[in-house]
């Protein structure tokens, strides 16, 4: 009777895939789902001020509910999901040596507004799959900027502009891995790199995990 109502209770409660919604696995993102992410090529998406950029796959199908249901839709579960699919990718790179993982920040307004930074969820489940060490402390959003993604590169820049500010005694004298959900023109990454500078800190590498 016991085992019938652990079975039972298991079965109620197994958690459904959130993107086939199938519960044999009891897991939000099944491994069927997920080797359907598709990698982009190996290479520098683009180079900016000397920092190479990449970006880990294309912002459709799995990928973009991935993104879209933890930006959007509170499913922070699935921060786990996307870290190893970056995670995936940037061992695929082959560069080696520790990085300090600063995810791109929010504004103080946005995070009351949605409770929470998907990418420092993301940074922490990649920090625990590399052993790298997150850091949130070394550049702050300062200004309360406009949604991108209906911005052309200039107003982008525009945007963008003294958004950001670094603190370089917040540092840990290691290389800064800064990391987004997507890079469209770059625009947001160009302006962390140029605060990040501005404070003696170049050793940079940027990672995105989809490119629309």
């Amino acid at each position: 009777m016991k085992k019938f109502l652990e079975s039972l209770l298991d079965l109620i409660y197994r958690k459904k895939c959130y993107f086939c919604g199938k519960s044999k696995n009891s897991l939000k993102m099944c491994p069927e789902c997920f080797e359907e992410l598709c990698f982009s090529d190996i290479n520098a998406n683009r180079v900016i001020d000397g920092v190479n950029v990449y970006v880990c796959g294309m912002y459709e199908k799995n990928l973009q509910k991935l993104i879209r249901g933890l930006k959007y839709h509170k499913q922070r579960e699935l921060a786990f999901y996307l870290a190893k699919f970056m995670y995936e990718y940037f061992k695929k790179l082959g560069i080696e040596g520790k990085y300090q993982v600063v995810p791109v920040p929010l504004h103080k307004n946005r995070i009351k507004k949605r409770k929470y930074n998907h990418m420092e969820l993301v940074a922490e489940e990649f920090c625990r799959l590399s052993g790298f060490t997150p850091n949130f402390e070394l550049i702050k959003r300062i200004k309360d900027t406009r949604p991108q993604y209906k911005l052309s590169r200039k107003e982008r820049m525009k945007n963008l502009e003294q958004a950001f500010e670094a603190d370089k005694t917040k540092s840990l004298s290691i290389p800064v891995l800064l990391i987004d959900d997507i890079c469209t023109t770059g625009s947001t990454f160009e302006e962390m790199i140029k605060e990040l500078k501005k404070e003696g800190i170049a050793d940079i590498i940027c990672l995105a995990s989809s490119n629309p």
